[in-house]
């Protein structure tokens, strides 16, 4: 780990009253993420503005991503489904899962072309093809959470939370993955939702550490931003791709997670990074 950091930046408050955020995405000039406890998917601007985008049915987890066509995907997480929203609103199937595994599922990452990657189960990962085909690319994932594609279209950046690892995989020409490696070795970290900066640094929530870090490959530290919540995932966005969004919530266990949706402990915090987003989502 490097002993050389960048001092903590001032961290402000975006938005309070969240009930359970996750799965944070920057999408045209705004934030978007699932509040699980409230089942919507909400949009917030740079202001704090914040509007419903969908009223949904889904319980915990669910998370989202865009098709490059611009249509939206949902992953219903217990259901095993991952949903697609209609340039008209309508909302249909766009892949089942259940040929995978029926063991739920969690996050959701699409790559530039329109294939999408979805964690969870046993500790996969399927790929969902634009026909809506799935198939299993990798497993043996130490409860797997965040995960993000390189600027260069060219690998997969998955977060193990158990396993306290960021691990990386080659996309190859027919979307499978290979070449599995341990991008970054976290010591006592614990990865939740991660994106990728321009400087092809990762920056990743822990939620047990109460903090949002930034890390090299290799697993050198750049900066660590303390919170006094954990953090479950941050996203770069904003006019240059420089704001920091981060996703917090008082969190005391998956047992006490309707209480903890009902307290409505979560929020929105920023901060300004040193490099601007790049990859996606």
């Amino acid at each position: 780990m490097s002993s050389q950091q960048a001092l903590q930046p001032e961290v402000q408050t975006l938005v309070n009253g969240i009930a359970m955020g996750e799965s944070p995405r920057w999408h045209q000039g705004r934030l978007w993420f699932a509040d699980w406890g409230a089942q919507q998917i909400v949009a917030v601007d740079v202001s704090g503005r914040s509007e419903v985008m969908i009223e949904t049915h889904l319980d915990l987890p669910f998370s989202i991503d865009w098709l490059p066509d611009g249509r939206l995907l949902m992953v219903a997480g217990r259901e095993s489904l991952v949903l697609r929203q209609e340039a008209d609103g309508t909302v249909v199937t766009h892949a089942d899962l259940r040929s995978v595994s029926e063991l739920g599922w969690n996050e959701i990452v699409v790559d530039r072309h329109g294939r999408a990657y979805v964690n969870g189960g046993p500790g996969v990962i399927a790929v969902v093809t634009p026909d809506g085909s799935a198939r299993q690319v990798a497993d043996n994932i130490a409860f797997p959470n965040g995960m993000a594609i390189t600027q260069d279209g060219r690998t997969l950046i998955i977060a193990e939370s158990h396993g306290r690892r960021l691990t990386a995989f080659d996309i190859d020409a027919d979307g499978s993955l290979s070449h599995r490696r341990v991008w970054a070795d976290l010591g006592n970290g614990c990865p939740d939702g991660i994106c990728i900066d321009a400087d092809n640094a990762v920056w990743y929530g822990d939620v047990p550490n109460k903090r949002c870090v930034r890390v090299r490959e290799g697993g050198d530290v750049l900066q660590t931003i303390t919170l006094d919540r954990g953090c479950f995932a941050c996203m770069l966005g904003g006019a240059e791709g420089k704001t920091l969004f981060m996703v917090a919530t008082e969190w005391r266990g998956m047992e006490n997670a309707s209480a903890v949706a009902s307290e409505r402990t979560g929020k929105i915090v920023i901060a300004e990074a040193p490099a601007a987003a790049a990859g996606r989502p």
